[in-house]
């Protein structure tokens, strides 16, 4: 199993680098790291008393990952969950912040466990996950996948449609 920095590495390799799409509801990214994220941890790069596109743009790869480990790793308790789901979690949570624990405290929940979907990790949510993961040990982590799935396309189907040529023009 791969440690949790080899997996904030495999987030940072898929989000890519520098972007700045105005359609993107999380604005100006880099390495999966959004201008809220930065503005919220105080990360001034530039040290010009304020945090813009410019710091986002000058972020590291090397940040990046450490971002995601101490702040959507560590901080969220995801440690504690069930091996077998934590690097799905890990992953899900770059994207979808606590929603993420929402989804598995769901999943847990419709398994007959009892947890609340409130997005944080707690003594509740620990037991119930290792509880899911020990009564269907071959199947938790697909039942995590599958939920996140899910999850996104009912965002999807919130969006409006774009037709066919609007996708390739863009």
């Amino acid at each position: 199993m791969p440690s949790v920095e080899e997996v904030a590495a495999q987030i940072v390799a898929r989000e890519g680098g520098y972007v700045n799409d105005p359609d993107d509801p999380g604005g100006v990214t880099n390495y999966g790291v959004t201008i809220g994220t930065m503005k919220s941890l105080g990360l001034d790069l530039n040290k010009d008393g304020r945090v813009d596109a410019v710091d986002v743009r000058a972020l590291t790869r090397a940040q990046a990952q450490q971002i995601f480990v101490e702040h959507y790793f560590r901080r969220p308790r995801l440690s504690e969950l069930p091996p077998a789901v934590q690097a799905s979690v890990f992953d899900m949570y770059v994207n979808a912040g606590a929603n993420a624990v929402k989804i598995l405290q769901r999943l847990v929940a419709r398994m007959g466990f009892t947890a609340s979907a409130d997005g944080a990790i707690g003594p509740q949510t620990v037991a119930a996950a290792h509880d899911a993961a020990a009564a269907a040990p071959d199947h938790f982590a697909d039942a995590y996948g599958i939920a996140r799935r899910n999850y996104y396309y009912s965002l999807a189907d919130q969006r409006p449609a774009h037709s066919i040529l609007e996708c390739i023009t863009r």
